[in-house]
C-alpha cells in the first residue's frame, strides 16, 4: 500500500491510472494485483487480488485490471518479481514524442547507476517504445517481441499511456520506477 500512496502523492497514478503486482508463488504462478478502477493512493490490502499464471483470478470474483497479461509477460520474460506501471505526464509526453523512434536513450544521468546492473553515469539505457493497443493479447505478444530483443531492458514505454518498471522484488521495482521516473521528468523538461 505505500508504493500505491508514494506513486500517488507524486502525480504518477492519478484517477484510477496505474497498476501494480507482486510474485507470490512461482510454482505455481501466483501473482498478487491491484484491482481495476481502483485509487492506487488509497488500497487497503484486502483489495488486491490473486491471479493464476493465465491471469484468471483466484478466490472471490473480482475484476483486476486489464493489464494483468502485461504483467505476467514480464514476470516470464524478465524473471521479475515485481511490476510497477505507472502514468506519469513525463512518460506520456515522451512515449508520444519518441513513439517514431520505436524507444529512447536515458544517458548522462547520475541516477542510471539506480538501475539494477548500472555503475556509470556514462551507461546508455534505451527504453523501448510500444504502441498503446486495446487488444491486450496483440500487445502482450508486441511486448514479449520486445523484451526479447532487449533483455536488459529494466522498462518499456506505452505510447501515451505509461511506463512499466519491475525489479527482482517490489523493493528493487521501486527503486527503478523511482529512478526512471525522476530521468523522464529531466528530460521531458530539457526538451
Amino acid at each position: 500500500m505505500r508504493i500505491g500512496a508514494l506513486a500517488a502523492q507524486r502525480g504518477w497514478v492519478m484517477a484510477t491510472s496505474g497498476n501494480f503486482s507482486a510474485v507470490i508463488s512461482t510454482a505455481p504462478l501466483r501473482v498478487v494485483v491491484t484491482p481495476s478502477g481502483a485509487d492506487k493512493g488509497a488500497l487497503s490490502p484486502e483489495a488486491l487480488l490473486e491471479v493464476d499464471e493465465h491471469g484468471a483470478v483466484i478466490g472471490p470474483p473480482a475484476t483486476p485490471s486489464d493489464e494483468v497479461p502485461l504483467h505476467l509477460g514480464i514476470v516470464r520474460r524478465q524473471g521479475a518479481g515485481a511490476v510497477l506501471h505507472t502514468h506519469s505526464r513525463a512518460a506520456t509526453l515522451l512515449s508520444r514524442r519518441h513513439a517514431a523512434a520505436h524507444g529512447l536513450w536515458l544517458e548522462d544521468l547520475e541516477m542510471l547507476k539506480a538501475l539494477k546492473g548500472v555503475r556509470s553515469h556514462q551507461h546508455r539505457e534505451w527504453v523501448p517504445i510500444l504502441d498503446n493497443l486495446q487488444d491486450r493479447p496483440t500487445l502482450a505478444r508486441a511486448l514479449d517481441q520486445v523484451l526479447v530483443e532487449h533483455p536488459g531492458a529494466h522498462a518499456v514505454l506505452l505510447r501515451g499511456h505509461g511506463l512499466y518498471a519491475w525489479g527482482a522484488d517490489l523493493r528493487e521495482a521501486l527503486r527503478h520506477l523511482e529512478a526512471l521516473e525522476f530521468m523522464l521528468d529531466v528530460l521531458a523538461q530539457e526538451a
